[in-house]
């Protein structure tokens, strides 16, 4: 089973707001999903995003592999710098 890290669509039709969700690479885009790891809220100013560094580190060790715009979020936000940091331990 092939496993992305992605984005969820949700919100109003022309303000959209995401949920960052680990899922099934087969699985439809706003369908269904294994864990929920946070969210993104591209409309407020300034740019709201939560993730849980955690769940992120404990998946992207396993395996699963991250779309370009949730790889983006990862890097401002320091993810690959915690799993940088947890290897080395």
């Amino acid at each position: 089973m092939a496993v992305k890290i992605r984005l969820k669509r949700m919100g109003a039709k022309k303000k959209p707001f995401y949920r960052l969700v680990v899922a099934d690479s087969r699985s439809p885009r706003d369908g269904r999903f294994i864990e929920e790891i946070g969210y993104y809220n591209p409309v407020s100013e300034p740019v709201e995003v939560k993730i849980d560094d955690e769940k992120a580190v404990k998946w992207l060790k396993t395996g699963a592999m991250p779309t370009d715009t949730v790889k983006d979020l990862f890097y401002k936000h320091g993810v690959y710098q915690k799993l940088e940091g947890a290897d080395q331990e």
